[in-house]
């Protein structure tokens, strides 16, 4: 089940298919409050509410070039 997040800072965007690396805050459910690093696919800015499939995994990769 997903759960909503706020993104807090968009921490850069990869590659040519728009897709930016996001920190977000759980906003509710049992992990409400756990900030969790996302990438998200397609025009994403600070404010916005996504929501995320998995709570338990951080996504992992590096941030060449920022």
């Amino acid at each position: 089940m997903a759960v909503p997040a706020e993104v807090l800072k968009v921490l850069g965007r990869m590659g040519i298919k728009g897709v930016s690396r996001v920190r977000c805050r759980i906003t509710d459910g049992p992990e409400k409050g756990k900030m969790l690093t996302r990438n998200v696919v397609g025009p994403i800015r600070e404010g916005d509410i996504v929501m995320v499939k998995e709570t338990e995994m951080e996504s992992v990769g590096s941030m060449r070039g920022r």
